[in-house]
């Protein structure tokens, strides 16, 4: 989308020189499309006030929703994603400065069938050289190599836990400079967890503005592709979800198609 008179963020890409931004994590939001667009594609409605700076997004089924609210601190939570219904409830939020490529990993997983067997959650972590411990308690927790980065599963009494992720600096007075963070409630299926750290666990670099990041000394920027470029890969990935889409809605609709009435074949008439 463009307008001729006035330049905005929710320009193409082809008008903006593009950097490889490492480590994804802290290279801040991104542009918030390569999320919402993708939901779009998938036949996801949409119920925002074009009045109001926000986006609501809701499956075909009504059973996931999708909000993003921009609040006035990027620290605080500005997507918040729910499940409603007979299928379950649960409630996931997340920092402004959650990088949509990592974010993403939950919500393509949406789109997809669920997995007769639930991912691994801690593997690709450990995997990519996050330290592990699991304490007496049962509460979990990972931590990458470079320690801004974590996250835990604390359980309660009540069998009912909690997930959250989160990227902190220390502030050198004992305490922590939170750069965005992430809450999972434990009633969410394990496979939804598992593709956000399968996201988390990556290390390809993501495509930012120079210095359009939340903290510009914490990561290294080279020249990356020709917005044309980045233009044309993510049409390629609307593409990909809308036959997905497609894909999963036949089979669905496959599944709930009774069975052919059998067939019974008549004896031959007896002759006299």
């Amino acid at each position: 989308m463009s307008h001729p008179y006035i330049s905005t963020r929710a320009d193409g890409p082809e008008h903006t020189l593009w950097f490889e931004t490492r480590p994804r994590y802290l290279a801040g939001g991104g542009d918030p499309r390569h999320i919402t667009q993708a939901l779009r594609a998938a036949g996801w409605k949409n119920h925002s006030d074009p009045e109001y700076p926000h986006v609501i997004l809701t499956s075909p089924d009504h059973r996931h929703t999708v909000a993003l609210e921009p609040e006035t601190s990027s620290y605080t939570a500005w997507w918040r994603i729910q499940a409603h219904g007979d299928h379950g409830h649960w409630y996931t939020q997340f920092g402004g400065n959650t990088p949509v490529e990592i974010l993403a990993g939950l919500t393509d997983a949406l789109l997809k069938p669920v997995p007769r067997t639930a991912p691994e959650i801690w593997g690709p972590l450990t995997e990519a050289g996050w330290s592990y411990e699991r304490d007496e308690h049962g509460n979990e927790s990972a931590r990458h190599p470079g320690t801004i980065l974590s996250l835990e599963h604390r359980a309660v009494e009540s069998g009912t836990g909690l997930w959250r992720a989160d990227a902190d600096l220390p502030n050198g007075l004992g305490g922590h400079e939170r750069i965005w963070h992430a809450y999972f409630d434990d009633r969410m299926p394990p496979h939804l967890i598992a593709a956000f750290t399968h996201a988390l666990a990556r290390d390809e670099p993501v495509q930012r503005r120079h210095y359009d990041v939340p903290h510009s000394h914490l990561v290294t920027q080279e020249h990356g592709p020709h917005g044309e470029q980045l233009a044309a890969a993510h049409e390629t990935r609307l593409k990909t979800v809308r036959a997905t889409a497609r894909k999963t809605h036949r089979t669905a609709l496959a599944a709930q198609k009774p069975p052919a009435p059998a067939t019974t074949t008549a004896a031959p008439a007896r002759s006299r």
